[in-house]
């Protein structure tokens, strides 16, 4: 007898698929489902199969504290998810960890669909009331870690922030969806920072702090179709909390709408002194729908008047491009760009910027701050040439 193996039939023997409800998940949103999530990852990871897939089936999957880690994969781990993820409702459970899904030192994690719900309101409560909190944890972290993609992923309620990238290279987040209440306090929709080559596409964001938020060490970040808002804009930064911190590089937004948002694009740097910079920034085709401040750049970031009073920042901020960006401010200062005195902005250039208030004339302020401008500029620019 002759055998014949298609390639279809080669790639069948050569995938394995884990239920998590195999080995003993409950989808009821009560049972502890943390043991069962982590021996799929288990075993998982010890396969030699080309293609190795974590399914996780429709329902509420209770998960604690869980460490995915890749010191010991054999291979690339795809986790299909149809279901939803929560973390414990008592927020102490986790908050005092600060972190609530990490995967660690993995290569070629996929994520595919599914929620991970942070049942952070408890917490929000207790901070809104001004009683002694924990700061809270992260929903999902990815840690050094490299060939990164989470799609169609949906995480509610977090904590604190909600997905962070950290210390990461060739990371695609795609159709990601964030949601959050507006008031709700640091739940940051997207953090990334000491990262490379991280692309965020077709993001829709709502939450009570920055929709996607740019840490130091950042360099070749993209970010296409992003929907922002409420939140508090895109931020690069805080930036220049330390001395020696490392710098920001190759940043591009385009195509993005920011609506009823604190801020629309931000860089933020703490008033003093540090050795960081911010260079190499590309805002183009976004509109701003009522935004607080739809382009601002502020170097004298000092929260409660703490640990900068009466310093100036460090950070040098360099070749940064608004451009096609039109809409309306909810302020009448539509751009604001409040540099450092000691590090003056260099090379700001604005194109094709076109920002109303209602029915008066925008405004414009600038203070240490050099540029040029070109096509229709509204308000008109302030920059230094």
């Amino acid at each position: 007898m002759t055998v014949i193996l298609t390639s279809s039939s080669l790639a069948l023997a050569a995938s394995t698929s884990f239920n998590v409800v195999a080995l003993g998940a409950k989808g009821d949103g009560r049972t502890d489902s943390t043991r069962a999530f982590l021996s799929a990852w288990s075993s998982a990871c010890a396969s030699t199969s080309t293609a190795t897939t974590i399914y996780v089936p429709p329902g509420r999957y209770l998960l604690n504290r869980v460490l995915f880690s890749g010191q010991y994969c054999k291979g690339h781990v795809t986790f299909r998810i149809d279901g939803t993820l929560v973390a414990p409702s008592n927020y102490h459970v986790l908050a005092s960890i600060g972190k609530w899904i990490t995967f660690a030192g993995v290569r070629g994690v996929s994520i595919y669909g599914g929620t991970i719900d942070g049942q952070g309101t408890g917490l929000w409560a207790c901070k809104a009331a001004g009683k002694n909190c924990p700061f809270g944890a992260t929903s999902l972290e990815f840690t050094y870690s490299r060939g990164i993609t989470i799609s169609g992923l949906t995480s509610m309620n977090s904590q604190v922030f909600h997905i962070v990238i950290h210390n990461c290279m060739n990371v695609n987040l795609q159709g990601v969806q964030v949601t959050a209440s507006g008031n709700s306090p640091n739940t940051d929709g997207i953090h990334v920072e000491a990262s490379t080559g991280v692309t965020i596409t077709r993001a829709a964001i709502k939450t009570g702090d920055d929709c996607i938020s740019i840490g130091p060490g950042t360099t070749n970040l993209w970010m296409e179709n992003i929907n922002c808002g409420p939140g508090h804009g895109i931020s690069i930064g805080s930036l220049g909390k330390a001395m020696n911190e490392q710098g920001v590089q190759n940043v591009t937004v385009k195509t993005a709408t920011f609506t009823g948002s604190q801020n629309g694009v931000r860089i933020k740097t703490w008033a003093r002194s540090s050795k960081g910079y911010v260079k190499g920034v590309l805002f183009e085709d976004i509109t701003m729908n009522n935004a607080q401040n739809p382009i601002i750049i502020d170097q004298n970031y000092c929260p409660h008047n703490q640990g900068c009073p009466g310093q100036v920042s460090g950070v040098k901020i360099s070749d940064v491009v608004y451009k096609n960006i039109r809409g309306t401010s909810a302020s009448q200062v539509a751009m604001k760009f409040d540099c450092s005195r000691k590090a003056p902005c260099s090379g700001i250039v604005l194109d094709n910027v076109d920002l109303t208030y209602q029915n008066k004339p925008a405004l414009s302020s600038c203070t240490s701050a050099d540029g040029s401008a070109s096509g229709l500029v509204h308000p008109s620019s302030c920059l230094a040439a």
